[in-house]
């Protein structure tokens, strides 16, 4: 199988045919933490199959080994197609895709599932396979990373919450609650509509220590109610509504 260039701290990437992509465990070693390891991808899995199928979450085909077997996205991941394509997008698919975050949410919320890491790179760009009256490639959202989620039934608590500038730091508890996914959802739009995250001119820090600078900086406006004026975008009184909590619902 051919590896990918995606890793992240408990999962790595294969590309297992033409259509599709293994995703299994990093590869462990003495002292690792293989409980949680193994615990996240059970959990990444009990979700997929009660999610069932779906427009806007990742096309789930069962496991291998100890892995998960996934549909591959033909454009990765939303946060490297913004910061490649941002130029390039044009108002109608960047309204497009903001919905399609949104039909997701519900999708999920419906099903009594809390993701609890939303972001960008959590959502998938795949082409539709068809083209709009002008001719342009329709593009779809897929839903993904499932590992840190929460759901009633089966109990599931993948123990996650988001990061800045997706997380709402004026929370007064650690639960994971459908409001969480709701925040996260209004920095997505506003990603998607402006191209950069709130308070940004350019694509994400890259350095870690840019990184905890920007968060911690954002988490400061956030907490005192201060956000990115939105009254000049396309959903803009959405965008303000998922940061506000006045937004009880992605429907």
């Amino acid at each position: 199988m051919e590896p990918l260039p995606y890793i992240g701290r408990t999962s790595q990437f294969f590309r297992e045919s033409s259509k599709r992509v293994l995703k299994p465990p990093t590869k462990l070693w003495k002292g690792s933490c293989e409980d949680e390891f193994k615990t996240a991808f059970r959990i990444e899995a009990q979700i997929l199959e009660k999610l069932g199928h779906h427009p806007r979450t990742v096309p789930y085909h069962g496991m291998s080994g100890n892995g998960i077997v996934l549909s591959e996205a033909s454009h990765g991941n939303l946060q490297k197609f913004i910061d490649s394509r941002n130029g390039e997008m044009h108002a109608s698919l960047r309204w497009r895709l903001a919905e399609q975050a949104a039909e997701a949410i519900t999708h999920m919320h419906k099903n009594g599932v809390i993701h609890s890491d939303l972001r960008p790179e959590n959502f998938l760009v795949h082409d539709s396979g068809t083209r709009s009256a002008d001719g342009l490639t329709l593009l779809d959202l897929w839903l993904c990373d499932f590992r840190g989620s929460t759901c009633k039934v089966p109990k599931l608590d993948g123990g996650h919450m988001p990061d800045t500038p997706f997380f709402d730091p004026r929370i007064t508890s650690w639960e994971s609650k459908p409001a969480t996914d709701i925040f996260s959802l209004g920095s997505i739009i506003y990603a998607i509509m402006t191209g950069y995250w709130p308070f940004r001119t350019s694509p994400p820090p890259s350095a870690a220590e840019a990184m905890d600078i920007y968060r911690d900086e954002v988490d400061k406006l956030f907490g005192k109610g201060t956000f990115p004026d939105t009254s000049g975008l396309q959903g803009g009184d959405v965008i303000r509504g998922c940061w506000e909590q006045c937004c009880r619902s992605t429907e």
